[in-house]
């Protein structure tokens, strides 16, 4: 496991294309699947915050935290499965590129059902083969399949699936970027 202040200066090394790339391409394309009051667990050093104002982001790493709250971020400290937040208070979720952080992902999954309003959609983005080879700290690899059906078995009706940045599989090889998202309902 990387320490705390050594994985928020790997974030913090992202480079002037990732951070285009995320705020031109990806966040406006996440954010039509999300509505209401947005919670992004796993927010990192904020990208997410910053593009879509008003989310609310947690973390297990204070590092990371201290930084969002630094930038006027609503970022919040967690325990590992524990969000620090009422029962059904978001009407979205975003869990972007931490699922395959997790050995075992049944116990956030059923905070994220617990802190999600009736009907309330969830969005989940994992890293194609490359970005998953290129974190020593990735656990669990999710290719489709494995996503949707780790998802239904929580308690979350699949909507759609798409790929980013577009569904090639070249790309998914050779870009670190390459992602597979999800989205998903609320049972």
């Amino acid at each position: 496991m990387i320490a705390n202040e050594q994985y928020y200066e790997y974030l913090r090394q992202r480079s002037r294309l990732g951070l285009w790339y995320r705020h031109y391409w990806l966040y406006p394309r996440l954010c039509r699947y999300v509505t209401g009051r947005v919670l992004d667990v796993g927010c990192g050093i904020g990208d997410f915050l910053q593009h879509r104002p008003g989310t609310v982001g947690v973390d297990i790493n204070p590092a990371t935290v201290e930084w969002c709250q630094q930038q006027g971020l609503d970022a919040h400290l967690m325990v590992p499965d524990q969000l620090p937040f009422d029962a059904q208070v978001f009407d979205s979720v975003i869990l972007d590129n931490v699922l395959e952080h997790l050995k075992a992902p049944k116990p956030l999954l059923q905070e994220i059902h617990r802190v999600m309003r009736p009907q309330g959609r969830f969005l989940v983005g994992v890293p194609g083969p490359r970005g998953y080879a290129s974190d020593p700290d990735h656990k669990i690899y999710y290719n489709e399949a494995a996503l949707v059906a780790t998802m239904t078995a929580a308690g979350f009706s699949r909507q759609q699936v798409f790929h980013m940045p577009l569904r090639l599989e070249w790309l998914s090889t050779r870009m670190r970027q390459y992602c597979v998202y999800g989205v998903f309902q609320r049972d």
